[in-house]
């Protein structure tokens, strides 16, 4: 019988990881020894009606494929009973944890609470940090009790490469007026993301550390001229993770027009992934 720790976060949260907890142990009794919350929750930026649930779940053994048609049920369940939040992560043994990310591929995940049998983006060196350093355990020992390999170069190296081409990409593709990306960063959901998402990279490469989108943001505010806060509030207001601090009216006011704050979002991203540090 397992002993779960108490867990000190929001209900929803709570209600999702032991909803799936209950379903694994009655559909794959003893596969999951361990349950972490990484990304918003362990980040100290969940906003409850906005942010997902990450997590990473922890076996002894590789899981076969009844293990893994199981766990597939056991995710079905939790998402019939918590349609949102989506409950989004990776499925690892303790001794992928003590290895490379990058030798783990063919993990299992969930992605927008949906199974998949092979790996993805989720399997990586930020997820591997943030779980030895911030991990939130439902279930298991507390991070820094069991091995996991953080290697400070991959994670530069990573980190590096994601700007260079997801970030690149997206700000380019975005940059288009009348494509349908470029009509997206027209709202909000996408200016939050572009603006918050190469700062995080922007500061994990200047510090070796992990933050929150928030924390990027406030960041950002200590880190780039007066003439980029501006669009960092927006990003923040935009965000929820903080309420807006007081800006220049005519700044504010313009911002307030779609195509403006599109244009200012792009040309801050661009600035961020030139002014990013190397990696080795």
């Amino acid at each position: 019988m397992h002993k779960e720790p108490e867990l000190t976060v929001h209900p929803s949260v709570k209600a999702v990881a032991h909803d799936f907890l209950s379903h694994a142990d009655r559909l794959c009794p003893g596969l999951v020894e361990g349950l972490y919350l990484t990304g918003s929750v362990a980040l100290g930026d969940f906003r409850p009606g906005r942010s997902d649930i990450d997590y990473v779940a922890v076996s002894g053994r590789r899981p076969s494929e009844a293990d893994v048609a199981a766990l597939e049920r056991a995710h079905a369940a939790t998402r019939a009973r918590h349609r949102r939040p989506y409950f989004d992560g990776v499925h690892v043994t303790w001794s992928d944890l003590a290895g490379s990310s990058a030798d783990c591929a063919g993990a299992a995940r969930t992605h927008m609470g949906r199974f998949r049998a092979g790996g993805g983006f989720e399997v990586n060196p930020v997820t591997w940090s943030v779980l030895a350093k911030h991990a939130v355990p439902v279930r298991g020992p507390a991070p820094g009790e069991f091995d996991v390999a953080v290697d400070a170069a991959a994670l530069r190296d990573w980190t590096r490469e994601n700007l260079d081409t997801y970030w690149c990409g997206w700000q380019q593709a975005h940059g288009k007026p009348l494509s349908v990306r470029g009509v997206w960063a027209l709202g909000g959901r996408a200016i939050a993301w572009g603006v918050l998402g190469v700062t995080r990279l922007h500061y994990t490469l200047a510090t070796g550390e992990i933050t929150s989108k928030g924390g990027a943001g406030h960041y950002a505010l200590r880190t780039f001229g007066a003439d980029r806060h501006p669009v960092i509030h927006e990003a923040l207001r935009l965000h929820g993770s903080a309420a807006r601090p007081a800006t220049p009216h005519a700044a504010a006011a313009r911002l307030r027009n779609p195509f403006v704050r599109r244009r200012a979002a792009l040309d801050y991203m661009a600035m961020v992934i030139d002014a990013a540090p190397a990696g080795r």
